[in-house]
């Protein structure tokens, strides 16, 4: 049992589809359609702060998201042994299957894409909107924790594709995208206080997405409020379990991410926090969280999207590059507040630690390259997107001419009886 070991996160991998639309190319269809929309999806964009937004080739669905970052998670310079894997869990609210996880699938195309990936090992999906992975990944922390083996590891992976009904204001704050986690004793890039955890959760129907529909309901500015107050609670549970002032925690802390739905969610919800329990002018506040490089580290959201459980990992990578380019091995010891929301609803409050080996694993990384590989489409490519899901005939007659890229995991066929076959291109 290695209870007395720190547990955290030894490396991050963050996947993002090619394919990307201009918000305001976007806005300008949808306006030339249906003007009477034109005054909510303006003042929609100017709130979000969006930019652009992913989604899948027609040719990917969310397994083959979490199969492409776990790959280059597992052939990455720091990756785990793989023989020593004991864990894959997916965090995701975007199921391809009513029973069969998405980890499942992982693994088998994983294997067929020439890893070794053992079958000694626990393959399992958590669902709580975008909540799912952090508390997959507390999980899989714990367990490795109470292993009687110290060198077994785990991945974790937050994977989903964003999709509201369009046209409607909801549209503009889509996305897709997976970010995959090694898991370890003794992690190299942060550690976890699995000690200390602060929770909030609450039945509320802020989000939602109905049996059967491929597009989920939200209630913009409740969803906004419930945000607010489970984060509130579940800070002040974490100070609690801290035996720490509230201010304190915050002022000492080096670091903070949060879900990031939008960007200017992201942004409100610290500046309300800060406000609350430390004080300030509003410029204050703006310093303070400048200082930690906040803003520059959650930038890069606004060209991505919300990718749901995913988007608070993605932030999380962000700011460690940027805290990283801006104090180079000095980032080591650094403290990470981190804030998880999951909509219906639940939110998990959790610290962490920037480890010793942090700068060797950050300087692997190269997520100016994941963003700049894109290609931008047209209105039509999009809106042939949001026709998903495709029954076998039609799906096999879209794809048919496609050529997948080399290495590409992809979804190769639906079978009559509605299985799901994948590939590697």
């Amino acid at each position: 049992m290695n209870r007395d070991k720190p547990i955290g996160i030894s490396d991050l991998s963050l996947y993002l589809p090619r394919p990307h639309i201009e918000l305001r190319t976007l806005l300008e269809h949808r306006i030339r359609s249906t003007p009477s929309l034109e005054r909510r999806l303006r003042r929609a964009l100017s709130t979000t702060g969006q930019l652009d937004m992913r989604f899948p080739e027609l040719w990917q669905d969310n397994s083959t998201l979490a199969a492409q970052s776990t790959h280059d998670l597992l052939t990455a310079k720091h990756a785990p042994d793989i023989s020593r894997l004991r864990y894959i869990s997916v965090g995701t609210e975007t199921p391809v299957d009513h029973s069969k996880p998405v980890a499942a699938y992982v693994e088998g195309m994983l294997q067929r894409g020439g890893l070794d990936i053992p079958t000694s090992l626990s393959t399992s999906q958590v669902q709580h909107a975008c909540a799912g992975g952090t508390v997959a990944l507390m999980s899989v922390g714990a367990l490795l924790q109470l292993s009687s083996c110290e060198d077994e590891s785990g991945v974790v992976i937050c994977s989903d594709i964003a999709r509201y009904d369009a046209p409607s204001t909801a549209e503009i704050t889509q996305g897709a995208g997976a970010v995959a986690m090694s898991v370890e004793n003794d992690p190299k890039l942060v550690e976890m206080d699995l000690a200390t955890p602060g929770y909030s959760s609450k039945d509320v129907d802020d989000f939602f997405r109905p049996l059967g529909s491929t597009t989920a309901k939200v209630k913009g500015g409740y969803s906004v409020q419930c945000y607010h107050e489970a984060l509130d609670a579940a800070f002040l549970d974490h100070c609690a379990r801290r035996e720490s002032a509230p201010d304190k925690v915050l002022t000492e802390t080096d670091m903070f991410v949060v879900h990031v739905p939008f960007y200017r969610m992201a942004i409100t919800a610290m500046s309300n926090l800060l406000s609350k329990h430390v004080g300030g002018a509003e410029q204050d506040i703006e310093r303070f969280l400048d200082d930690r490089g906040f803003y520059d580290g959650l930038d890069p959201t606004r060209y991505i999207g919300n990718i749901y459980s995913g988007s608070a990992y993605m932030a999380l990578m962000f700011q460690l590059a940027e805290r990283y380019s801006a104090l180079g091995d000095d980032i080591v010891g650094k403290s990470v507040l981190l804030a998880s929301y999951g909509s219906g609803n639940t939110m998990v409050v959790l610290s962490m630690k920037v480890a010793e080996t942090a700068p060797q694993v950050i300087a692997e990384w190269n997520l100016d390259r994941v963003l700049a590989n894109t290609r931008e489409t047209s209105i039509d490519e999009y809106e042939a997107w949001l026709e998903y899901p495709f029954n076998r005939e039609e799906y096999a007659q879209r794809i048919e001419n496609i050529e997948i890229p080399s290495g590409a995991y992809h979804l190769a066929s639906i079978r009559e009886d509605g299985y799901r076959e994948y590939r590697v291109g």
